[in-house]
């Protein structure tokens, strides 16, 4: 067995969960990449895979060399490449993290124009609102929005996202509509966690910021929930631009307090410091600075 390849089926393994899809991912029979693995662990001195006749997971060893295979394949690859293919595009797996329904719409429309440009590339896009770990996970670089506060990761700025205050028709018939801020106290708030303002809402009216104390039924991590729920007529919710713009413009959703302004939430990529920069991540946040644009008007770009 290459060591190589031993790595290689470690890493599909741990991504799709048995042998069987690690094989298919790889071109090989199931039989041979545990053949493969067994080989490697044998090799290593260690067992890396614990194996149920449900699913695969890994030991603590496994764990440590999860955290640094796949970004040492992906550095293989473009040495590999870079010597042999020095005038073709990129390839190999770009892995990108991003909130869900911002990488669903703005994300995945630009990386399907990045892949335009490098047929032989493999995007692997990760949709989650909570912050992944970058080193833990094997990602590139995520879209961060709002503050930043892992201080070992670089950053670069895409731009920046408002955040409105929203309703349904439905909900505002029956509770009334909000005149002023204070208001707000009065009315079901529905809270999403991930735009992290302790205490309430920042909220400014007639020039001046406040916190504004707000309570309601639900709170959630999620800006998807959070619109739903909107949707629903359960409350008032806080959210970006970008998740509510579509509801907005059809009528399912109406301001509350149109007036009132909150700070906006600046939008990042973010990478790994203190390491050799794949060329297709480096060629990824060139293309992402030189099209920032169009992540906040994906429609008005050009394919």
């Amino acid at each position: 067995m290459d060591f190589l390849d031993g790595i290689r089926v470690f890493v599909a393994a741990v991504d799709t969960g048995s042998f069987a899809q690690a094989g298919a991912r790889l071109g090989i029979s199931g039989k041979l990449a545990s053949k493969y693995m067994a080989a490697l662990e044998d090799r290593l001195g260690t067992r890396l895979l614990q194996r149920t006749t449900r699913k695969l997971g890994m030991t603590a060893a496994g764990e440590s060399l999860y955290a640094r295979a796949p970004a040492w394949l992906d550095e293989f690859e473009e040495m590999t490449s870079a010597i042999n293919e020095p005038g073709r595009g990129l390839s190999g797996t770009l892995r990108v993290s991003a909130p869900v329904i911002f990488g669903e719409h703005q994300v995945q429309h630009l990386l399907r124009r990045f892949r335009a440009l490098h047929p032989d590339l493999v995007i692997d896009l990760r949709l989650s609102d909570a912050y992944c770990d970058l080193a833990a996970e094997g990602t590139d670089a995520a879209i961060r929005i709002g503050a930043l506060s892992d201080s070992a990761l670089l950053a670069r700025r895409l731009g920046a996202t408002g955040l409105l205050l929203v309703a349904s028709p439905g909900y505002l018939a029956r509770h009334g509509t909000p005149q002023r801020l204070d208001d707000l106290g009065h009315h079901a708030c529905l809270r999403d966690t991930n735009i992290r303002s302790r205490g309430g809402w920042d909220l400014t009216e007639e020039g001046v910021l406040r916190k504004i104390v707000v309570r309601g039924p639900y709170m959630v991590n999620s800006a998807r929930a959070a619109l739903e729920l909107a949707l629903a007529g359960e409350g008032i919710a806080m959210s970006p631009d970008y998740v509510i713009g579509p509801a907005l413009r059809d009528g399912r959703l109406v301001r509350v307090l149109p007036h009132v302004e909150a700070p906006p939430l600046d939008i990042h990529v973010v990478y790994l410091a203190g390491r050799s920069m794949p060329r297709r991540l480096r060629a990824f946040l060139d293309f992402l600075a030189a099209h920032k644009r169009d992540l906040f008007d994906p429609a008005g770009s050009t394919p």
